[in-house]
C-alpha cells in the first residue's frame, strides 16, 4: 500500500479506519509527546490501495516515516507504544509532589551555614532513562 500525505479537499469514504497511538521521544532535546492518529485504508480510482494517517481531523504524514520533533524540529525520534510519555510523567509528577497540608512539626535547622546547593544539570541520558529496558 502507499501512503498518500498532505492531501487536502474531500477524502472520500474509507474501506477500513484503524486507530493507532504511539509515544515520542526527541534525542536532541529531550521532549517527550503522544499523539493518537486515524489509519484510513481507501481505494483509488484507479483501484490501488492507499491509507491516509488522520490526526486532530487533518491528514498527516505518516508518523513512522520520518518524524520531527514538536519542540525543536530535530528529526532523531525515537517512537514508542502509547503511553510510555504519560507513564513517565506520572512518575516524575509523584516523585515530585508537594506534601498535603496539615500540622506539620518544623525541623530542627543546625546552627552551621549549610552551602548553597548546586543547581542539578540535566542530560539526555537523565530524562531517558526511564525509556530503557530492563534486562530480565
Amino acid at each position: 500500500m502507499s501512503e498518500i500525505a498532505g492531501q487536502t479537499g474531500l477524502r472520500g469514504t474509507p474501506t477500513a479506519v484503524v486507530h493507532e497511538s504511539y509515544s515520542f521521544a526527541c534525542m536532541r532535546c529531550g521532549h517527550g509527546w503522544e499523539q493518537s492518529y486515524e489509519i484510513e485504508h481507501h481505494t483509488g480510482a484507479d483501484g490501488h490501495e492507499f491509507v491516509l494517517y488522520v490526526a486532530d481531523g487533518r491528514v498527516v504524514p505518516s508518523p513512522l516515516s520520518r518524524p520531527n520533533c514538536h519542540n525543536c524540529d530535530g528529526h532523531v525520534v525515537r517512537i514508542m507504544r502509547a503511553g510510555q510519555v504519560s507513564s513517565v510523567r506520572g512518575a516524575v509528577e509523584r516523585h515530585h509532589s508537594v506534601p498535603q497540608a496539615g500540622p506539620v512539626e518544623a525541623p530542627q535547622v543546625p546552627v552551621r551555614q549549610a552551602q548553597p546547593k548546586e543547581p542539578h544539570h540535566w542530560h539526555l541520558s537523565d530524562l531517558l532513562h526511564a525509556f530503557q529496558r530492563k534486562a530480565g
